[in-house]
């Protein structure tokens, strides 16, 4: 009797049990959880690092050791084929089709893995059904936080629960009512889960081992532990994030993979951007990859998009599109993001000429522009468009952009389209407003007037735009307009003018031999022999057209026949123009000049070097002939000794950037002799660029003598200190100065620059003591430093 009172007691615990499973909808209802029948995604594997094997929690119930105890009550050893209930067991939920098969649950978690190198994320395979169906029988789990969770109503912890465990344990199915499972009495236990849930870790730890302490023979719930180094862990990978020590994260999260599931989709979104971060590119994409194959959250999976997209290229950026799921109404996931997309990948092509952008990217701003009327949009369609040479339609997309709002930006954009298709005065006139805007619309601006005073024939100016062109050239030292103006002023048979245009260049840029070309041969035609011979001289050995010149007295009065001239400045269309050097004082005022007769400049010029000249549109001027590398090819593809004839003609023609290439070629040759010029070549080009840093490696490619070295150190020097200058460092400023002073004499334009300097670090004595100095020698910078000097110094005196 009591055999099977025993019996039937049991068995109602199975059926309790089978229908509890059954009932595993209930739960999920009750707690707004989704459906009970798909197993949540596996975890994102961090490549070689394997998480450890998941510490067993005390089961509350075993209905396999039930069933057994049933068999040895009830009966003797049955044979297969008359057990008493053989499906006592067999009823409960089947594995999911995905269950992998879980090693023997340990006693005591396993220590993390260490760190190794880590390899792209996969997500582990589903197992075959037939394999999982084979699986050893499911190791006990601790569901002692799913209870707790349950009880305090926190959906969103029960939920992150249920998927680690289901991660951890492919088999395990959670229980229909955790609630229904009796509670465990131990208050301090329960006081510890509260710590964990307000996310108080370090007092948690602190009441561990207090209990401990208190009582040898207690030890914490092993899954307790486990979520702890799990908070931990997490706690400590996003403060790395936010501190933006990317390696520590990655090392983070490879040594804890329980982290890198769909409910923790920060921590997956911080992992992918450390690996970007640390250049490990394709890392990333796979990370962002994992959330969109692996997690159903639709607001996740959109965030997921914007955040890749500001990290990711274009490129990558199709492929991750590319996993997003259609709408049951034939949408696309992403559509309510896909005109931000659109947007965000057009300024990537404006970024990169060579980047080309799907057609349906084009269309869909276009369509924006039309329908929104925004500014912006107009605008990066016409910078895209302009990048590609497609100057009518780029021109196009900058009128509307300007239409609607008139800024620098669309201002700039129209004028390069204008310069591009030879109509610069309209350029000069857009960009006049906005010269001064910033440096690259100080550029453009004087990139359209270098382009305008080059027309062929001349532009039949007015005289205030002839007036306001001049009185910026002279204020910004702009060498290439200025050489321009002095052929402007030859074409109207104004030698005198010109004269002085082509000395106000040399005055700002000793060195550009264009220039000093120009006046060698304005010299030779109002018979200035000694000026012609003066400058032969100078320009001995650096210069073969003009220690040759060539007759001049064929020229016509009118000045429509032009020397065969070598070197004259060949704007080309500028792309991101190159601001020239500010000068620290305000510039002299231009003097008036005859009617239909260029400016002339003041008649003392101040002496500070230009920054490299911008490069604009290509013009023929009158019959002057071309040079022999006036075209275009590949220097790669020359021989040595002819890369580097053909570097300095580049040098000559003023296209520095063209040489510099020439004489990277040059410098493969076996000649000592060569390699030598092409370094110290090279490094003129790049100091003409403006770019002095490049200069200064350039010049360690060869060993130079001592008299180029030096000559190249105490170039490199000023160039330096005039872009500190300009940047606002004026200690730095400083700094170059004495590095230069140590090699050779300082020059009155430096000396102003000194004076301008230690003004803006308001060390007046300093400043008044090199302006004296300089102004002794009749330099009206100078003399305007001090006037600077005295105003900030004694403003009620000068009021």
């Amino acid at each position: 009797m009591k055999s099977s009172l025993v019996a039937v007691s049991a068995a109602v615990v199975v059926a309790s049990l089978v229908t509890g499973l059954k009932d595993r909808a209930a739960l999920q209802e009750k707690f707004g959880l989704g459906s009970a029948g798909k197993p949540a995604p596996e975890l994102m594997m961090m490549g070689r690092i394997k998480p450890t094997d998941a510490p067993a929690g005390n089961s509350d119930f075993n209905a396999q050791l039930v069933a057994d105890k049933i068999e040895a009550i009830t009966s003797s050893p049955p044979s297969a084929s008359d057990s008493p209930d053989p499906n006592a067991v067999a009823e409960q939920p089947a594995t999911p089709p995905s269950a992998a098969p879980q090693s023997a649950p340990q006693p005591t978690p396993q220590p993390a893995a260490p760190a190794a190198p880590v390899t792209p994320p996969i997500v582990s395979e589903p197992i075959a059904p037939q394999q999982a169906a084979a699986a050893p029988p499911q190791p006990a789990v601790d569901e002692s936080a799913l209870r707790y969770f349950a009880s305090r109503g926190d959906k969103l912890r029960l939920q992150a629960e249920i998927s680690r465990l289901q991660a951890l344990y492919p088999n395990w199915v959670p229980p229909a009512d955790p609630l229904a499972v009796p509670q465990n009495g131990d208050k301090q236990l329960e006081a510890m889960w509260q710590l964990y849930s307000d996310g108080r870790y370090a007092e948690l730890r602190k009441a561990i081992a207090d209990r401990q302490a208190a009582d040898a023979g207690w030890q914490p719930p092993a899954d307790l532990l486990d979520r702890l180094d799990v908070a931990e862990a997490r706690a400590r990978l996003i403060n790395a994030s936010d501190l933006k020590q990317y390696a520590t994260v990655v090392d983070i999260a490879a040594a804890t993979p329980s982290l890198l599931t769909c409910s923790e989709v920060d921590v997956l979104w911080r992992v992918a951007e450390a690996f970007i971060q640390t250049e490990r590119v394709q890392r990333g994409q796979d990370a962002y990859s994992y959330i969109l194959k692996n997690c159903p959250n639709p607001a996740e999976r959109q965030a997921t998009v914007e955040k890749a997209s500001t990290l990711l290229a274009y490129r990558p950026m199709q492929t991750l599109l590319a996993l997003e799921k259609p709408a049951a109404d034939g949408s696309r996931e992403f559509d309510a993001i896909r005109d931000n997309l659109a947007r965000r990948f057009m300024a990537e092509g404006n970024n990169d000429p060579k980047l080309a952008i799907a057609p349906d990217y084009v269309a869909r701003l276009e369509k924006l522009a039309g329908s929104e009327g925004l500014a912006s949009d107009a605008l990066l369609l016409g910078w895209y468009q302009l990048r590609r040479n497609n100057d009518a339609e780029a021109e196009k997309w900058f009128r509307t952009a300007r239409a609607k709002e008139n800024t620098a930006a669309a201002s700039q954009g129209l004028a390069l389209a204008l310069i591009a298709r030879k109509a610069p005065e309209e350029a000069e006139d857009v960009m006049f407003r906005w010269r001064a805007d910033s440096d690259d619309a100080t550029a453009t601006y004087l990139a359209a007037t270098a382009n305008l005073m080059a027309l062929q024939p001349p532009a039949d100016l007015a005289e205030d735009v002839l007036h306001r062109i001049a009185a910026e050239i002279i204020a910004r030292k702009y060498v290439p307009t200025a050489q321009q103006f002095g052929w402007y002023a030859r074409s109207l048979n104004q030698f005198q003018t010109a004269a002085r245009w082509f000395e106000t260049a040399l005055a700002w840029k000793p060195d550009d031999e264009p220039s000093a070309y120009g006046l060698a041969v304005t010299r030779e035609q109002l018979n200035d022999r000694k000026g012609v011979l003066d400058l032969q001289r100078a320009w001995a050995g650096r210069s073969t057209r003009i220690a040759n010149l060539e007759d001049t007295s064929s020229l016509m009065p009118n000045g429509g026949v032009l020397p065969a001239g070598k070197g004259t400045l060949a704007p080309q269309q500028p792309v991101q123009p190159t601001p020239p050097a500010q000068r620290p004082a305000t510039a002299a005022e231009p003097l008036p000049t005859e009617r239909r007769t260029p400016l002339q400049p003041g008649p003392d010029v101040a002496v500070r070097p230009a920054g490299p000249a911008m490069q604009t549109v290509t013009v023929q001027r009158g019959s002057r002939q071309a040079r022999g590398c006036s075209t275009t090819i590949d220097a790669g593809q020359l021989s040595p000794a002819n890369a580097l004839s053909r570097g300095w003609c580049l040098m000559d023609i003023n296209r520095p950037m063209e040489a510099i290439s020439a004489f990277e070629a040059a410098l493969q040759s076996p000649v000592r002799k060569d390699r030598e010029d092409a370094a110290y070549g090279q490094s003129l080009a790049y100091l003409r660029a403006g770019l002095s840093s490049n200069a200064a490696v350039a010049a360690t490619k060869a060993p130079q003598n001592r008299q180029r070295a030096a000559e190249l150190q105490v170039a490199i020097l000023a160039d330096r200190a005039l872009s500190a200058f300009d940047a606002g460092r004026y200690r730095e400023t400083l700094i170059y100065l004495d590095q230069r002073a140590q090699l050779q004499q300082e020059r009155i334009d430096l000396m102003v620059l000194r004076g301008y300097s230690y003004l803006n670090l308001k060390m007046y004595g300093d400043a008044t003591r090199i302006f004296e100095a300089a102004a002794a020698t009749g330099s009206r910078d100078a003399a305007r430093g001090l006037a600077d000097v005295r105003n900030v110094t004694h403003p009620d005196v000068n009021d």
